[in-house]
């Protein structure tokens, strides 16, 4: 019996724009999205796989009908090139080589930066409203 998790082997039965369908063990067979099938972009599916291809693929879900979900790409080991080291500290310098007041050594999180932009984005935005609003119609009443 097949479950979540499970990395089996299978051969591909039929290609499709959004996925490949593989024929697994037990008489069953799982849908690999085209999302799923390798770790770089996947334009064809058929620039990875063939019809009749035996893959190894990892059951990724099983619906309350019956349909199981496949991947191929996490089947496999991580590439290498995502197992680089992490890039040195920053050094907590600006732009224009002064030490930054109270800035930590350390990037900031994505989140942290995100946050920022939206920020930094929605001040210049709400400038940019009001100034297109009064350009569109001067002799609105202003409340």
């Amino acid at each position: 019996m097949l479950a979540v998790g499970d990395i089996v082997e299978g051969k591909v039965t039929g290609l499709t724009k959004f996925g490949a369908f593989v024929s697994l063990p037990e008489g069953k067979s799982g849908l690999v999205h085209i999302s799923e099938i390798a770790s770089s972009y996947v334009a064809e599916v058929s620039d990875h796989l063939q019809s009749g291809q035996v893959v190894r693929v990892k059951v990724i879900g099983i619906g309350p009908d019956g349909k199981i979900n496949l991947s191929v790409k996490r089947a496999e080991e991580p590439p290498q090139a995502a197992l680089r080291p992490a890039p040195p500290p920053r050094s907590g310098y600006n732009r224009q080589g002064g030490r930054q007041s109270g800035a930590p050594a350390v990037p900031a999180s994505f989140e942290d930066k995100l946050k920022q932009f939206m920020q930094e984005s929605d001040q210049k935005n709400s400038g940019n409203k009001l100034y297109t609003e009064n350009k569109r119609n001067p002799n609105r009443r202003r409340k």
